[in-house]
């Protein structure tokens, strides 16, 4: 059976709660493994940049996962986010949770410039506009932690020798949240859910258009 990886960030910036790891407890409380045809290993990760990277070694050295799906939160954006790509650059806008505020640094000396996704993004993409869900693609996952969760995912995934892929979703804030686009912790989970099950169906993505011209 296959074993799917699904991580979510603890609170960070002050705020008392993460829009992605309350998404990704919904997912695994309504997950039927026999049903989905995967096991689903839910776990929360640190938000310190020095911290986040051995925490992923950790969790794929005990779960052996054939699929690591981050996730993170993008205040501000109103759609569910596939990241295609992963930077090796760290400009922290604010501290870490550690107070750490690293500028124009990279995630890891010795890596090369960037890293992308190695899940079925377009194939998840579609099923979820099928499903008339709120998702899109991104090629910009930030500078913060999640871009580097997303960097040294895809990381460890090519260390599997391709037995693992590994990418990243990006999922709004919640209306309890605050102000600004939002979008409900079960509507999120919905989307999650239904990429999930692409990424488990699908081993190679789709040649279907999904860029932008600007």
């Amino acid at each position: 059976m296959t074993t799917i990886l699904l991580t979510g960030f603890e609170p960070f910036g002050g705020a008392s709660a993460n829009a992605s790891w309350d998404a990704v407890r919904h997912v695994a409380h309504h997950w039927d493994a026999e049903r989905e045809g995967a096991r689903l290993v839910p776990a929360e990760l640190p938000c310190t940049f020095a911290a986040v990277g051995p925490a992923l070694a950790d969790l794929v050295a005990r779960h052996q996962p054939d699929l690591l799906v981050a996730t993170g939160v993008a205040t501000g954006r109103r759609r569910v986010s596939l990241e295609r790509v992963g930077l090796n650059l760290v400009d922290a806008r604010i501290p870490d949770n550690e107070g750490r505020q690293p500028i124009d640094e990279p995630v890891d000396p010795d890596g090369p410039p960037a890293r992308f996704t190695s899940l079925p993004v377009k194939a998840a993409l579609v099923a979820a506009r099928d499903a008339g869900l709120p998702v899109e693609l991104s090629t910009s996952a930030g500078t913060f932690v999640c871009n580097a969760a997303l960097y040294l995912g895809v990381g460890l995934a090519e260390a599997s020798g391709g037995r693992m892929r590994a990418g990243f979703v990006h999922v709004p804030a919640t209306p309890a949240d605050g102000p600004g686009p939002s979008l409900p912790v079960d509507a999120t989970a919905r989307c999650l859910t239904v990429i999930l099950r692409a990424c488990v169906a699908v081993e190679h993505d789709l040649a279907v258009p999904g860029g932008t011209l600007a």
